[in-house]
């Protein structure tokens, strides 16, 4: 199956810290490097990516940070994985043109297809379900210590 990159993992955590912490002010990027362990470097490529794509909203300055760039239900896990890769093609280009008959003819076009099926389920996956889930897990927008590996929206 196709991988789940750190860059990746980072975008939906980040998606998921602003659609629970945001309020009278956006969320501040800081908040969100402290809140989920990104790492900075990450955190601000991804972020201006899912701002370019409608995901967030940007603001700048002092009382800056980001808001949801619409309605929570609104926004599919797809759509968030679908910005991850078009910024890691930008950045880690793919060579396909290396490799055998085989690979070109059976494992790719099957390699394909599973994508396909796996980014259609992911289109009905919202970030509102995971923010159920989340609530339902027991993780809250307290701000209770996170434990390493656990996810603290």
């Amino acid at each position: 199956m196709p991988r789940l990159s750190k860059k990746t993992m980072f975008a939906i955590e980040a998606v998921l810290d602003v659609a629970f912490h945001v309020g009278e002010h956006p969320v501040r990027s800081g908040d969100i490097t402290e809140r989920q362990r990104i790492p900075k470097r990450y955190l601000e490529q991804v972020l201006q990516h899912l701002v370019r794509a409608g995901i967030l909203a940007g603001k700048r300055g002092p009382r800056g940070g980001y808001r949801l760039g619409r309605d929570r239900n609104l926004i599919t896990l797809g759509e968030v994985v679908r910005v991850v890769r078009r910024l890691e093609a930008e950045t880690e280009p793919n060579d396909l043109s290396t490799g055998s008959p085989l690979a070109h003819e059976v494992v790719w076009p099957t390699w394909e297809k599973l994508r396909g099926e796996m980014m259609a389920q992911l289109d009905n996956i919202t970030i509102d379900d995971l923010c159920r889930k989340a609530r339902d897990k027991g993780l809250d927008r307290s701000e209770r210590p996170v434990q390493p590996g656990q996810l603290s929206i």
